[in-house]
């Protein structure tokens, strides 16, 4: 009864606190995954843009099989969370046992099927110097899949247990040693090779194995979580929660894939443009993930807290806590908004070397365009920062299908033609594949939250 006699307002902002406490390690380690393509595309843009362009190119394969590995394994949280809500300790280790062996199953498919489609890049009308550069780029960062979606496995049980802080220490450690190697690495200091891309590829996987040995460590040292990550069966698989991650997993793969293929399609139809308005696509979306990851963090908050409540049958504060996290959310992603309007002439600077008379004229015409770009990407901030919360708050409440479609239907049936049509048979060029984007994602966020706001509501009346 107290709850209700407090203001509208503070019903929702009192969660504010806590929200940011479980979601803000997320945040950290999510912008570290993040940190990774920064460092590796800061570093690769002092060499040139057709370098960058090249790694640009070689993520677009990798932010597809990224999308479905991760998208799969956020499948394992809202079972942990429930089972932890429930007090059911059999359950979560079930969940996070077959889940593991899934998710590592998935990263060695996710890497063999990038070998397979390599031949692709040839049919893509990119630049051949920049395929020339992608290929051995990609061979080394696809191996990288097997152990980040084996990580996915780890970290979104940690997640679900509400451990959210050991996540972000392996990622923050696994961004160290990524640094040091590209340093040394891309540019052959003290004494190592210069690789050129090639040694961005090689601190990327080297890191992606230490950050999953170290969050198993961690794990495993820790009371709370000792016990489902030891003694247990890896092989002997249990066919009930097997389905059951299936069920959640795939759904929520092919969620993530819609939305990230069309960002990928945005990179392939800026190659098509030329290699300036592709390595400028990179930089503005690279941007745009880094701010990403923070509405990412709040999703995780919510599908985990979403999933307690879900546990313990509390139906009224499942649904005023969600709210909570979208609000948030909202007022963060509006700064972030305000950010890039404000300095989207400065930032895209930090890519490239201004003061490289050489390629004067390419640095200037990318980070023209990518200062265009910066501020769609402003105007598309809360809306891609809202579905992402809602679509965790979906998942809390293992609520897959239904969004599966809402997802498609918002980017390839009204976010990609707008793209294609505005990016590749008008003047407006690489701000017109983004003005589609913004479409596709201010949809998504419309019929997502719709879909939350009917099915909490039939909870609470039931």
């Amino acid at each position: 009864m107290r709850l209700q006699n407090q203001p509208m307002l503070q019903q929702y902002t009192k969660e504010f606190s806590y929200n940011l406490k479980l979601a803000a390690p997320v945040m950290m380690g999510m912008i570290g995954h993040t940190m990774v393509a920064l460092v590796d595309n800061i570093m690769v843009g002092q060499l040139g843009t057709a370098e960058l362009a090249a790694v640009s190119l070689g993520n677009s394969f990798m932010f597809i099989a990224m999308s479905l590995g991760i998208g799969f394994s956020t499948a394992i949280t809202p079972l942990v969370a429930e089972a932890d809500g429930e007090n059911n300790f059999a359950n979560g280790k079930s969940a996070f046992k077959n889940g593991l062996f899934l998710c590592t199953t998935l990263g060695i498919v996710l890497f063999l099927l990038i070998l397979l489609a390599k031949p692709l890049m040839y049919l893509m009308k990119q630049p051949d110097e920049v395929v020339e550069l992608a290929l051995p780029y990609l061979d080394l960062v696809a191996f990288s899949l097997i152990p980040l979606i084996s990580f996915q496995g780890l970290k979104q049980f940690s997640d679900g247990l509400s451990m959210t802080r050991y996540p972000m220490y392996a990622t923050l450690v696994a961004n160290v040693v990524n640094v040091i190697l590209n340093y040394l690495l891309i540019f052959g200091k003290f004494g190592f090779p210069q690789m050129g891309i090639v040694g961005a590829a090689v601190g990327t996987l080297v890191s992606r194995f230490i950050m999953t040995i170290l969050l198993w460590i961690f794990l495993k040292r820790k009371e709370k979580s000792t016990a489902y990550v030891t003694k247990i069966k890896i092989f002997v698989l249990e066919n009930k929660m097997i389905k059951k991650i299936l069920a959640l997993g795939f759904p929520s793969a092919l969620q993530m894939f819609f939305e990230v293929a069309i960002f990928t399609a945005a990179i392939w139809l800026s190659g098509i443009l030329g290699k300036n308005p592709q390595a400028a696509n990179q930089i503005a979306l690279n941007l745009a993930s880094m701010t990403f990851m923070v509405a990412m963090g709040l999703s995780v908050a919510a599908m985990v807290r979403v999933g307690n409540q879900k546990g313990l049958q509390r139906f009224k504060d499942l649904r005023r806590i969600a709210i909570s996290i979208f609000l948030l959310t909202f007022l963060i992603e509006a700064v972030f908004a305000l950010f890039f309007i404000l300095f989207n002439n400065m930032l895209p600077k930090i890519y490239l070397d201004v003061d490289d008379i050489q390629n004067l004229a390419d640095n200037t015409e990318v980070i023209t365009i990518a200062a265009k770009l910066l501020i769609i990407a402003a105007l598309f901030q809360i809306s891609d920062g809202i579905q992402v919360t809602v679509l965790g708050a979906l998942r809390g409440l293992q609520d897959v299908k239904i969004p599966t479609f809402i997802t498609f239907i918002a980017y390839w049936v009204v976010g990609f033609p707008i793209s294609y049509y505005l990016g590749l048979y008008t003047e407006y060029k690489s701000s017109g594949i983004w003005i589609g984007l913004l479409a596709g994602l201010t949809t998504s966020a419309l019929l997502l939250y719709l879909r939350f706001n009917k099915l909490t509501k039939n909870l609470i009346r039931k």
